[in-house]
């Protein structure tokens, strides 16, 4: 959970009028979109497995490698980490993976291991530890034991999209993408050492927060001033940074931000999730550009869909939220690449979901892997095995 705490600066308007373009003209003219990531890990006790509070040694220990690429968490079992922007996908994945090793090799140092994954696996004590300082200690005081399940850790994407009219727009336009994104990036199915019968559990967790879930219809820069005004008015956020909505304008850097993700096992999935934010905000530009408006489901059926995505994941069903119909998980994401491929094409990044993609319906998603190394590896003890081999390995690590 990212608690940011510098002011949004400088809102800009909506455009009046769409710009007079074709689709692909603008799209062709447009530079290649950055990305850029934050992940969340765990820290556990290399032979208990259990979660330990040592996140202070471990992020100034990577510190040395890292520098402030690297910080602590709201709880102290928790450790996060920060790319650069990049517009090529290649130097994104090096820099997630020599990420990941340097935390690993940091945590390794005070006999612990770094996973990452949405939930813990094991039982944890109740409230967490969470770290000093006033920001964390005003939180625990306004919302109580809402902190209490704050042990949980996301993976947040962020697309260079300046202009924060241009931002809400294209929010408003990923709305009706977050299920099928929640169940590409389910990795949290154990939470206080049991199955909770959830693919993301930690989405579940997330949505009791006030202003948190799929975000709200935004009509214009003033509409969504005023909305963070009455937020903040009534103490249902803190201020600016306590937005914790799956998709929102980054208030400390020129970003669309996409938090709807749990942390990722493997730095292979991050990768594949990065080129499918991406294709989606430069899609939704791209329609922007030719005034062809957002889809705009009920906020109901939007709820219900993100949760049966957080339940099923990619291995059950899905609701189609144009016929309010079950279908397969599998077909609304099949239907998510056929319409961002011409995005995908233009930043080179085709090849890269083409074969991500190919991997998680050979071997599912986080949560499915998490459940096959259950089986596989000897219960819950096993499946932090799993997610320790896998956070810094190549190729995604085996599957359980």
């Amino acid at each position: 959970m990212t608690r940011e705490q510098s002011p949004q600066t400088s809102p800009e308007h909506l455009r009046s009028a769409p710009v007079a373009v074709a689709p692909q003209a603008g799209r062709a003219r447009r530079p290649l979109l950055t990305v850029g990531a934050e992940e969340e890990y765990l820290l556990v006790d290399r032979v208990t497995r259990e979660l330990r509070p040592e996140a202070p040694k471990v992020v100034a220990e990577a510190a040395a490698e890292l520098g402030d690429r690297v910080t602590t968490e709201i709880t102290s079992y928790q450790v996060e980490v920060r790319t650069d922007p990049h517009s090529g996908l290649d130097l994104f994945a090096e820099q997630i993976r020599s990420m990941r090793a340097a935390v690993a090799r940091a945590a390794a140092r005070h006999g612990l291991a770094a996973v990452s994954s949405g939930t813990p696996v094991l039982p944890q004590p109740l409230p967490p530890p969470l770290t000093e300082g006033d920001r964390y200690a005003r939180s625990a005081a306004a919302f109580g034991a809402l902190d209490d399940e704050q042990s949980i850790c996301a993976c947040h994407l962020h697309v260079g999209v300046p202009e924060l009219g241009t931002a809400l727009q294209v929010g408003n336009h990923l709305r009706h993408r977050l299920p099928a994104l929640i169940a590409l990036a389910a990795n949290s199915p154990f939470w206080q050492g049991r199955d909770t019968g959830y693919t993301s559990w930690r989405t579940m967790a997330w949505a009791r927060w006030p202003a948190a879930g799929p975000p709200p219809y935004i009509r214009s820069v003033a509409h969504f001033e005023g909305l963070v005004a009455d937020l903040i008015a009534t103490g249902g956020i803190l201020d600016r940074g306590g937005l914790y909505w799956d998709i929102r304008p980054s208030h400390h850097a020129p970003t669309l931000e996409v938090r709807v993700a749990d942390a990722t096992a493997t730095a292979r999935d991050t990768v594949l999730l990065a080129a499918i934010v991406r294709a989606l905000v430069d899609t939704a530009l791209t329609d922007i550009e030719a005034g062809r408006p957002a889809f705009e489901p009920s906020t109901e059926i939007l709820r219900a869909a993100c949760w049966r995505a957080a339940r099923d994941g990619l291995a059950g069903e899905a609701v189609d939220l144009r016929s309010h119909r079950l279908v397969p998980a599998a077909s609304l994401v099949e239907e998510l690449l056929t319409d961002l491929r011409p995005s995908l094409l233009r930043h080179g990044d085709l090849g890269t979901v083409t074969e991500g993609w190919a991997v998680l319906r050979a071997v599912g998603n986080g949560a499915d892997r998490q459940r096959a190394a259950h089986r596989e590896r000897g219960g819950l003890t096993g499946v932090v095995d799993y997610l320790a081999d896998t956070m810094t390995a190549a190729d995604g690590g085996p599957r359980g």
